[in-house]
């Protein structure tokens, strides 16, 4: 900081301690109120306050009304209009078979069905699957496979991938397509048949959602699927007290920035408008974001796909007050070089999480908006959000991802998982609390590696501070982060190694100033044979997701440095890829 710039952060700061905010914030009677409860045998902090279930929610948000829910491009859909169309939708699930237990799959990008969908089927006690939009046809059918779905429902692009492989999908017994214009094969149905359009939705009967006497906030309530160390992803099974922890926990990190600001939270979170980017199949997105938003009438402007020039305009129109999702939203607005054409004053905060962050970022948010920079820490088997990190907090720590929730606990431990480590000391992240899933599906070695007596081993290497902010240093997984999305480098290497002239294989994450990172592999081919850059990445683009491809492929003459344990070196690797930008240079 230079002499002449000012610090945002009050001289004064904090005016309270986190123990005193969060014992003022936690009293008896107040909103969010802390009671302590049993959960499959492990004492836990809850808020006592939160709906129980989805179905609970969705009535609470169905009393919105007429404020304006969901806007996508010409389409805007009320609260009231979309209560009317997950009422009428989980009636003809219950009509098609659909039980307690069953498995939803359905594969769609966002759209104004995307939440009649999901609280359709989670109201009848249905396990909802939201399989990821950018996966490949084999991928899905891997997803609607080992969950043993009985319902699939898929928008057009994402049909015209699992179409293909419709016959092997056994255990389906419906399927059901949003906005496609193809000939549909015979028994496939269309969920507007079944619903209508989203702009006849308030022609729907006004009709309550089911009554589901044994539904209880420890059922299962989703299966979100996480990439698998060993090239296949694992189901993390959450419950319905394990989602919905997300919207009180939201709450409570703006009131305890306020508190620590000197300033009195209002008696409850007011509506906001939020320019949704980030997929709802992710839990951050699905949990994090769209619950909160629900729970306090909030407006959610949803984007075909990303383009900053359309988000600046979204935000004028809109009045946008907060967006964010990945640190690259918050850089391509800042950088935009029209960005002073646009009106965008509404904005009061920007937060993200999913990706490395530059401390830049944070103090750019604040210095060029005057917006309250947001993060946290959270992974799909924490429902989302563990800590939260906000206004003055952030920007006093911007390389931390916050403190805990007051409902959570996290601890640094031993590689071994036998001791826990003192402050300031590098360790293995463990965390617990009410948004912790109960495990994978169908994953007994995984449970039995991941979870301890309700705490997960999270893969991450952190330290703590004295106040209990907490410091994500490294990820002990074999794990890259691109834009939010995770790339487990085995899946990408066991891709490679398909390869006929590919012998030896390892992907390592390169540094991106706005994606946080960039996959990137070092790649031996067999004597004799002989392989391209541009044909190695076609064959990974044709097999996975898309955004797993390496940006940037180098061969190596030799075999892959290896430690004792035959484990390949991957620090020792990043040095071949700026060698070769010095040569070029």
């Amino acid at each position: 900081m230079t002499e002449n710039e000012t610090s945002p952060i009050p001289a004064d700061w904090p005016h309270m301690s986190l123990e005193e905010a969060n014992a003022a914030l936690t009293q008896p009677g107040s909103p969010l109120e802390v009671e302590e409860i049993e959960i499959r045998g492990n004492k836990t902090r809850v808020w006592k306050n939160a709906p129980p279930t989805y179905a609970m929610l969705a009535r609470l948000a169905g009393a919105h009304g007429d404020k304006t829910f969901v806007v996508f491009e010409d389409e805007r859909v009320s609260y009231g209009d979309w209560f009317k169309a997950t009422a009428a939708l989980a009636r003809k699930f219950q009509e098609l078979g659909i039980e307690k237990g069953d498995r939803i799959a359905f594969a769609m990008q966002n759209l104004p069905e995307w939440p009649v969908i999901y609280f359709a089927g989670l109201s009848i006690g249905a396990i909802m699957v939201p399989l990821n939009a950018w996966w490949t046809g084999p991928e899905l059918e891997f997803g609607i496979m080992d969950s043993g779905a009985k319902m699939l429902i898929a928008d057009g692009a994402r049909f015209a991938r699992i179409e293909p492989h419709l016959a092997d999908l056994s255990a389906v017994e419906t399927t059901i397509v949003s906005r496609y214009s193809g000939d549909l094969p015979d028994g496939v149905i269309t969920l507007d048949s079944l619903i209508g359009h989203s702009s006849s939705w308030g022609d729907l009967p006004q009709q309550d959602l089911p009554q589901i006497a044994d539904l209880g906030p420890d059922d299962d309530a989703t299966i979100l699927y996480t990439s698998g160390t060993t090239g296949k992803p694992k189901g993390a099974i959450a419950t319905h007290r394990n989602g919905i922890t997300n919207l009180m926990s939201t709450a409570y990190a703006t009131a305890r920035g306020a508190l620590r600001r000197g300033e009195t939270p209002p008696a409850s979170a007011e509506p906001t408008v939020y320019m949704l980017v980030i997929p709802l199949f992710h839990v951050t997105g699905c949990c994090a974001v769209m619950l909160g938003m629900m729970a306090t009438g909030s407006k959610m402007v949803m984007m075909r796909k990303w383009d900053a020039t359309r988000a600046l305009e979204l935000i004028q129109e809109e009045k946008v007050k907060v967006t964010g999702g990945v640190p690259t939203v918050a850089w391509q607005i800042l950088e935009h070089p029209d960005r002073d054409q646009y009106d965008l004053s509404s904005l009061e905060s920007m937060v993200y999480g999913g990706a490395p962050a530059a401390p830049e970022l944070v103090r750019k948010i604040k210095a060029e908006f005057g917006a309250s920079p947001g993060s946290g820490w959270g992974m799909t088997e924490t429902s989302g959000t563990v800590t939260g990190h906000t206004a003055e907090d952030y920007l006093n720590r911007p390389d931390s991802c916050g403190p805990p929730v007051v409902v959570s606990d996290i601890k640094i431990m031993s590689e071994d998982g036998s001791r826990e480590l003192p402050v300031g000391e590098i360790g293995e992240l463990w965390a617990f609390g009410p948004q912790v899933v109960r495990g994978y599906w169908n994953r007994p070695e995984a449970n039995a590696e991941t979870f301890v007596d309700g705490w997960i081993r999270t893969g991450d290497l952190a330290k703590v501070d004295e106040e209990g902010f907490c410091y994500i240093c490294d990820r002990a997984k074999d794990m890259i982060i691109r834009g939010g999305e995770n790339i487990y480098s085995s899946e990408v290497e066991n891709c490679l190694y398909d390869h006929p002239a590919v012998t030896d294989a390892a992907l390592i994450g390169l540094p991106h100033k706005t994606l946080g990172e960039e996959p990137a592999a070092v790649v031996h081919l067999a004597p004799g044979e002989s392989a391209t850059e541009e044909e190695l990445k076609e064959w990974v683009k044709d097999r996975l997701a898309i955004f797993k491809t390496p940006v940037k492929i180098v061969f190596v003459e030799d075999t892959l440095p290896r430690n004792a344990n035959g484990k390949i070196m991957k620090r020792d690797l990043h040095k071949l890829f700026f060698a070769e930008a010095e040569a070029a240079e």
